[in-house]
C-alpha cells in the first residue's frame, strides 16, 4: 500500500453463501482480509427475508478486527437494504446517513464519512438495481443528495449491475469519474465489471485490482474489487 493512501474494497457477498451453497461468513471475512483494505463497502451483508437479520454478524466482523459503521437500521442488520460499510482501527467514523433510492425494486444507498489517514472521505456505498432506467435514476439521485453536501472528497463503491460500458451511468454522475474496471463477475470465470468505484474531485488511483484468490472464486458469485485512494 503506498503511503499516504486508503485502500478500499467494494464486495457483494452474496448473503455470505458460496458457490458450494455453505453460508460461511467466516470465509468472507478471510477473503475480505486478504484484500488488505481498511474500508470495506459490501453488498448483500443481510439476509433477504424479513427482518433482514444480519448475513455478517456484527460479533464476528469485530472478532475479525472490523468495526462497523453504525447506520441505525433495525436491530440484527449489519447495514441498509444490505448495504454495509466495515473499517479498521486507523479510520474513524465522523458521520452517516441513508439515500433513498427510486425504483420498481427495494434499493438503498449509504454515505459514511470518515477521518483517514489521507484526510477527510465520503464513501457512498449502494447495490443498484437489475434494470437500467433505474440504475440512472438511482445514480442521479445519488449524485443530488451529494451536490447537498459541502465538498468533502468522496468515492463511491458497489455493485452496480451494469453489463454495458460506463458511459450512461457516467453521464448521471458528473463530477464523479467511473473508473475503468475488470470484470469481477462471476466469480470462478468472470465476464463482467459489475462492482466499481466512482471518484470525486481532489481524489486519484491507479485502478481497481481484483482480488482472486481462493477462496474468493468460492466464497461468493463475485470477486471483491479494491483501490488505493490518493489525493489527486
Amino acid at each position: 500500500m503506498k503511503a499516504r493512501s486508503v485502500r478500499i474494497a467494494t464486495y457483494n457477498l452474496q448473503k455470505c453463501v458460496g458457490l458450494d451453497l455453505r453460508r460461511r461468513p467466516d470465509r468472507s471475512l478471510a477473503v475480505l482480509a486478504a484484500t488488505g483494505a481498511q474500508i470495506a463497502v459490501l453488498q448483500e451483508a443481510d439476509k433477504r427475508i424479513p427482518p433482514r437479520p444480519a448475513a455478517l454478524p456484527h460479533a464476528l466482523a469485530h472478532s475479525h478486527g472490523w468495526r462497523v459503521a453504525n447506520l441505525e437500521s433495525h436491530d440484527g442488520s449489519i447495514g441498509w437494504h444490505g448495504n454495509a460499510v466495515l473499517h479498521r482501527d486507523d479510520v474513524e467514523v465522523a458521520e452517516t446517513d441513508l439515500i433513498e433510492l427510486p425504483g420498481l425494486e427495494p434499493r438503498g444507498a449509504i454515505r459514511v464519512d470518515f477521518e483517514t489517514p489521507l484526510g477527510p472521505l465520503r464513501v457512498v456505498g449502494t447495490h443498484l438495481g437489475l434494470i437500467r432506467r433505474y440504475r440512472l435514476m438511482q445514480l442521479a439521485t445519488i449524485r443530488r443528495a451529494l451536490d447537498d453536501l459541502d465538498d468533502r472528497p468522496t468515492v463511491i463503491a458497489g455493485d452496480f449491475n451494469e453489463w454495458g460500458g460506463p458511459q450512461a451511468m457516467q453521464s448521471q454522475l458528473d463530477p464523479y469519474r467511473i473508473l475503468p474496471s475488470r470484470p469481477s463477475y462471476p466469480a470462478p470465470r468472470p465476464v463482467a465489471a459489475l462492482d466499481r468505484f466512482a471518484l470525486g474531485p481532489g481524489l486519484a488511483s491507479d485502478g481497481p485490482q481484483v482480488h482472486k484468490t481462493q477462496p474468493a472464486r468460492v466464497a461468493s458469485d463475485h470477486l471483491p474489487v479494491w483501490i488505493d485512494l490518493t489525493k489527486a
